[in-house]
């Protein structure tokens, strides 16, 4: 397969996160034209945005894709109906508890910024919940606009997250 080099995020912190968080990528996985290449461990990270919710399990996969940004997008959203999420429009449920969350992180070296779907995550150079997993698999990745992955982490500070074993 030749294919795009895509980064997602993973997290959750509703139910048995960790199990499902290794479900999702084995559905990664099993994606059309898409295989997994690498997947950090799991991360807790408190909760952003939120506080006053459980702590997350943060992850990140790294995937070759032949599905175009937009497929691999509503993709990742049927996984995460198919684990329970609802996705609703309010800043509660954007930043609430949830069963499972993937973010379209990076899709190669792609600038996409159409409704519904902005590549590089606009944020991703700002999260240390992200990073971390994500420098973990791909340290040299680029975020386009913002340099490396290692580098965006290392301006970043990431106490408090701890791998899991």
């Amino acid at each position: 397969m030749s294919g795009v080099h895509a980064c997602v995020g993973l997290g959750g912190n509703v139910g048995e996160v960790a199990r499902t968080l290794a479900a999702a990528l084995h559905a990664l996985d099993r994606l059309p034209d898409t295989r997994l290449l690498r997947a950090s461990r799991f991360y807790r990270t408190p909760a952003w945005g939120r506080r006053d919710q459980p702590d997350f399990l943060n992850g990140a996969a790294v995937l070759e894709t032949g599905l175009a940004a937009q497929a691999l997008l509503d993709a990742l959203l049927a996984i995460e109906r198919d684990f329970g999420r609802a996705r609703g429009d309010g800043e509660g449920e954007r930043w609430g508890p949830r069963t499972l969350d993937l973010d379209l992180l990076l899709y190669g070296d792609a600038v996409i910024d159409i409704p519904g779907l902005r590549v590089p995550h606009p944020h991703l150079h700002e999260r240390a919940f992200a990073l971390l997993p994500l420098a973990e698999i791909a340290p040299a990745a680029v975020i386009p606009g913002h340099g490396p992955v290692a580098e965006a982490l290392a301006a970043l500070d990431a106490s408090g997250i701890e791998a899991i074993p």
